[in-house]
């Protein structure tokens, strides 16, 4: 009878520990990511929108652009002549497990704007300022409607915010993200955004980012 030598023995062990560690390896590597959803929301300037949903705590992207028109008009300078259809807008990446579609809802409609402003925000004013709700799918549409219903009777001016599919998002041009960021002194960002962000901090406190 054939007896493995001690070399043999040892290399065979090697083997299944190496074998073990790398099946290891793949069951972690398949362990499913933490879940993603996204939120497509219009509310005047994009600058402070976005400063705003940056600081909530569960979201983990805020990416500014243009929804509502097409790809081809999808530039600042088109956008800004309120002839292209598209509203400035954030797409707000967030973890579901966190933060709630209805949450962030709640954030946009008290905090992040006014919806009671017709085609404009503050100083800002065109179609392309306007307030509105892109839903991606029917839960969110529900989900919209139903805030606005709740809502209703806490303003004294109707919400006339726009509640619509979403056809697709275009991504701002790059010196447009984390403009607030970027530029805390600027005088729009300090006379016209850092007001949303204060009544972020007052009234979901609960919601910021540590």
């Amino acid at each position: 009878m054939h007896v493995a030598s001690p070399r043999s023995f040892r290399h065979a062990v090697l083997l299944i520990v190496a074998a073990a560690a790398l099946g290891a390896s793949g069951a972690r590597a398949a362990v499913a990511p933490a879940p993603s959803a996204a939120a497509v929301l219009a509310g005047g300037c994009f600058w402070g929108m976005e400063d705003v949903f940056e600081k909530v705590r569960g979201v983990t992207d805020v990416e500014a652009g243009y929804a509502g028109g097409s790809r081809s008009t999808a530039h600042y300078e088109l956008v800004s002549t309120g002839t292209t259809g598209h509203a400035e807008s954030v797409r707000i990446t967030f973890d579901p497990r966190v933060v709630s579609y209805r949450t962030l809802l709640d954030v946009y409609f008290t905090a992040a704007h006014d919806p009671t402003e017709l085609n404009r925000q503050g100083p800002d004013a065109g179609t392309q300022y306007r307030s509105a709700v892109f839903y991606a799918n029917q839960a969110q549409q529900r989900d919209a409607q139903a805030e606005i219903a709740r809502l209703t009777k806490t303003f004294t001016a109707p919400i006339v915010t726009q509640v619509v599919p979403l056809a697709a998002f275009y991504p701002a041009e790059a010196y447009h993200q984390h403009f607030a960021d970027r530029n805390p002194a600027d005088p729009y960002i300090v006379a016209i955004d850092d007001p949303k962000v204060v009544a972020l901090h007052e009234r979901f406190s609960r919601l910021l980012k540590h």
